[in-house]
């Protein structure tokens, strides 16, 4: 043995006398061998393969004392010969040999290996306890040493994985709960592809949140809106109002209905107590009574009075636009010859677009005589415009649109007016429809003709969406039952924004079976976009149905089945839905499957953006101009609002693409991923500014990249620069209504009226802040960011006069050698005439004076450097990007009662109560008002409609 040590001592250059001690009879020797293998594999795993099944008969002999030392040996021989699966197999055998501690390339293979292989059989085996139990010890042990380690994100990422709800309950609970709570939170909703899995994590987590010394109230509402429990969220609410936390409890009411359905909100307002019986003894004085009976009405406050608050929002929102923006009519009217109807739809929806929520209709009272010229649909759609101007004024909706509305007994208006009036009604009230419901039933009802029931239909489905509410599905299901062409396409689309996000399967077999058997494609095509707004968010539930569709034999159904992909998987970034989509888009004979198919790819990827551009690069090369749309599409929805430069330089090429409509979604997804940008934060928005107006004036464009180029203006500009597209949430969840909007807004490619759904994505962006009356007050806060940098653009300035220019004049080279022979002359003559230099001019004098006057206010510009930070007021204008730099003053008189995710609607609390409060008064019309402001302020409710239109 001395002899041996010796040997080994000095430079090694074989193994074989070590392997060779492995045949010895002495069971001292074979372990000797094996401890210096072990040392030696890494070096000498060459020759020691060839005696690997000795090795492995040691394993096997269960009279052998260091049978684990054996398959450690072994394992790391079947490593470094690249068989990971046999080193798995051998390394579970070495048990408590197999260090997991080592800093070794192995361990952390082998580890790896391991995990993998311990998430695979957790996620497919029904029984998780058929697992090997070495398996499970070596995973039990690496969770050990993470939560020894402080690594707890990486062991709750493994445990999400591996879905061990146990191991991620005891490292929350071992660490900064906060923190890893909003770890949880975030990586459930992003990266858990599992649906049902992903509920028990949230349960988990509404668990742990209550448990918090100060419970974070915000996420637990978050969590349960995403769980669909409305009763959990009811007695939230009654417990929050009854520990007096009445501003906590204004707060979740706005963000529940920033986020939830109707339905949820509907339920919830059930849940809640009814306004209490003020009895005599409650009764010191009246006004204690008003101040109890105040607390008490729950109901009001978490429903009614939240929902005035929302319409307060957009109102204020179009009182600071009002003055802000100028749509610059002229150019466009002139520039578009309004006879053609799609140049007119174009105008028309980029204005409404331009005007969102603003109640501001100054270019339609400036251009009646450009608005007369509408026909048929296109006067449907510029009625219809009206709803997405007035977006959002709930209170106002039936009074601003009465003189279009169809009234019993009364006939004038023509019925493409009607329609349009309704469907604007929809809009205005879109999911918040509760109070023009029923009124839209009636209508729906009262009428025969196609135009006005499908103006109703798609007006129910955009007020009705997620209600779920029986008795507006069968009406609809009636009229498709009617099999009229034009009503048949609303109503399809109109039951699936009903039943939206339901899972309902009669639905679902109902519209599959008749999408069946009637002959129109119109009515085929609205139930193929309906069936998919049924499944929305319901992941693996959709399998069966998108399975179903992407097999039938109609294009126009497979259609369907991609578009039931992007609404089931949206914002997952599921790689077996992308996976899906990628085949489609490559393999389906259809041009309209495979545009549907990539476009849809942006549904699925809105939180990882950046890939989509990695992801479409080819597909954007592609020879098929479909395919080429739908990467501009997938692009614009993906990264709508993110500036994102690298989808910005893809789309570029393609807005030099040959074929007109590949051009058009590329202007259009250009201006979804550039609005509210700013030439600081992006250097390419002035080049696509000046773009636009470049194609929109070229009387040579073809019209569909004109109308593209017109509608991406009216994009960039939307809301009166105070609105984002915004497919997820301030929390960073999926924001139904601005998903549905966009994939119906998709389907202007068959049907222009669509377009008018995009405005369901537009997202004010703004910092409204209340106090516990829900009113205003005027406080300041900072933004610490160069005002420069989130200013807004400067507005669109109308053409100059001399529009037109001059055509260059030809010159004959004969021509151009006798002016030049004439100026040589001239110059010689002038070379022999005296000149007063000492003498200047007076024009060159004034051009002195000039001079000076400019390097005067350069050096006053350059004195005046620009602060690092900026002061904004309540109700300021607050992008995106902004809102990481958003502060609250140390001393400020009111702090928000949330401090994450600043945004929107935020109630404040009053650190200073007893002083009186400086409260602004947003320009909000009430129902009193809104006669005598008409009849004092503003022109007369206008009547476009009843202008002599050509029909």
């Amino acid at each position: 043995n001395t002899h041996i040590k010796k040997s080994y001592m000095t430079a090694l250059t074989s193994a074989n006398g070590i392997i060779a001690l492995l045949d010895e009879q002495q069971p001292e020797l074979k372990v000797y061998a094996l401890q210096q293998l072990n040392t030696l594999v890494d070096e000498f795993w060459a020759e020691i393969s060839d005696s690997i099944a000795k090795i492995e008969i040691l394993y096997e002999d269960s009279s052998f004392t260091k049978r684990e030392l054996a398959a450690l040996v072994a394992s790391k021989v079947y490593y470094n010969l690249g068989e990971l699966d046999d080193s798995l197999t051998f390394a579970l055998g070495a048990g408590q040999s197999f260090d997991l501690s080592e800093d070794s390339e192995y361990v952390t293979t082998i580890i790896s290996k391991c995990i993998d292989k311990y998430i695979n059989l957790r996620t497919s085996l029904d029984i998780p306890e058929k697992i090997d139990p070495r398996l499970q010890d070596i995973v039990e042990r690496m969770f050990q040493r993470c939560a020894e380690d402080c690594e707890y994100e990486q062991a709750i990422g493994i445990a999400l994985e591996s879905r061990r709800l146990d191991i991620v309950k005891s490292i929350i609970q071992k660490g900064d709960a906060n923190k890893l709570l909003t770890y949880v939170l975030d990586v459930c909703m992003t990266l858990v592809q599992n649906l049902e899995f992903r509920n028990q994590v949230l349960r988990l987590l509404v668990e742990l949140y209550k448990t918090l010394d100060s419970p974070d109230y915000i996420s637990i509402s978050q969590c349960l809106v995403h769980l669909n429990d409305p009763s959990s969220c009811a007695e939230m609410l009654k417990s929050l109002v009854e520990k007096k936390d009445e501003l906590m409890a204004y707060q979740i009411s706005f963000d529940l209905e920033e986020n939830a359905t109707q339905e949820f909100l509907s339920k919830v307002s059930q849940e809640l107590p009814v306004e209490p019986i003020v009895t005599e003894e409650s009764t010191g004085s009246t006004e204690e009574a008003k101040v109890k009976k105040k607390r008490e009405k729950e109901k009001e406050k978490e429903r009614k009075r939240e929902r005035e608050g929302k319409k307060g929002n957009l109102s204020s929102l179009s009182y600071l636009v009002k003055n802000l923006f100028v749509f610059t009519s002229s150019f466009y009217i002139n520039a578009l010859e309004s006879r053609n109807s799609i140049y007119h739809s174009a105008v028309t929806f980029a204005n409404a677009f331009m005007q969102a929520g603003t109640t501001s209709d100054e270019f339609l009272r400036q251009n009646l005589d450009w608005l007369s010229r509408a026909t048929n649909w296109s006067k449907f759609s510029a009625t219809a415009a009206l709803g997405v101007i007035h977006k959002g004024q709930l209170a106002q909706s039936m009074n601003l649109l009465a003189p279009y509305l169809p009234q019993e007994g009364v006939s004038g208006n023509s019925s493409y007016s009607e329609g349009g009036s309704l469907y604007a009604l929809g809009l205005i009230n879109a999911n918040h429809g509760a109070e023009v419901l029923n009124f839209l039933k009636t209508a729906l009802k009262d009428t025969s003709d196609d135009v006005i029931q499908h103006g109703a239909c798609l007006g129910l489905g955009v007020a009705g969406m997620a209600t779920a509410n029986e008795g507006i599905y069968e009406d609809l299901k009636s009229v498709l039952f009617g099999d009229n062409a034009v009503a048949g396409e609303a109503a399809g689309l109109s039951m699936g924004l009903i039943m939206l996000g339901t899972g309902n399967k009669e639905a679902i077999d109902e519209m599959l079976q008749y999408a069946h058997e009637t002959q129109h494609e119109k009515i085929i095509r609205g139930l193929a976009i309906g069936m998919p707004f049924i499944m929305y968010g319901k992941e693996e539930q959709a399998d069966d149905l998108i399975k179903k569709l992407l097999e039938d034999k109609d294009p126009v159904l497979r259609y369907g089945g991609i578009y039931t992909i992007a609404m089931a998987y949206s914002g997952t970034g599921n790689n077996k839905a992308i996976r899906r989509l990628l085949h489609v888009a490559v393999s389906d004979v259809n041009d309209d499957v495979r545009r549907a198919a990539v476009t849809s790819l942006g549904f699925v990827l809105l939180r990882n953006p950046k890939q989509v551009p990695r992801i479409v690069q080819l597909l954007a090369e592609s020879y098929n101009p479909h395919v080429r749309y739908g990467a501009t599409l997938a692009l614009g929805i993906s990264c709508a609002g993110t500036g994102y430069i690298d989808a910005l330089e893809l789309l570029e090429p393609m807005t030099k693409d040959p074929v007109d409509f590949v051009r058009q979604g590329a202007f259009m997804s250009q201006a979804m991923i550039l609005i509210q940008q700013t030439e600081n934060t992006n250097p390419k928005v002035a080049g696509v500014r000046k773009l636009y107006e470049k194609i929109i004036g070229d009387k040579h464009e073809d019209p569909m990249a004109k109308f593209g180029a017109v509608l991406a203006q009216g994009i960039l500009d939307a809301g009166g620069r105070n609105v984002t597209i915004s497919l997820l949430s301030r929390t960073g969840h999926a924001n139904m209504p601005a998903i549905v909007g966009m994939a119906v807004f998709t389907q202007f490619w068959y049907w222009y009226p669509l377009t008018h759904m995009l405005s369901l994505a537009f997202t004010p962006t703004a910092v409204i802040g209340l106090n516990k009356n829900l009113e205003t007050p005027r406080f300041e806060y900072v933004s610490n960011a160069k005002a420069s940098l989130f200013a807004y653009p400067p507005a669109l300035k109308p053409p100059s006069a001399t529009v037109v220019e001059k055509v260059a004049t030809a010159v004959l080279s004969t021509t151009a050698k006798a002016k030049a022979r004439a100026k040589k002359i001239e110059k010689e003559k002038g070379d022999h005439m005296d000149i007063d230099e000492d003498k200047p001019s007076i024009k060159d004098e004034d051009m002195l004076i000039d001079d000076e006057k400019k390097e005067e206010r350069k050096t006053v510009t350059k004195k005046k450097k620009e602060e690092n930070f900026e002061i904004l007021e309540n109700m300021a204008r607050v992008v995106p990007a902004q809102l990481k730099h958003i502060a609250f003053k140390e001393d400020s008189r009111y702090i928000p009662v949330k401090q994450q995710h600043v945004g929107g609607i935020i109630m404040l609390v009053d650190r200073k109560p007893d002083e009186e409060e400086d409260l602004i008064q947003p320009r909000v019309p009430s129902a009193e008002t809104t006669a005598r402001n008409t009849a004092e302020e503003e022109a007369a409710p206008f009547e476009p409609f009843q202008y002599p239109f050509e029909d």
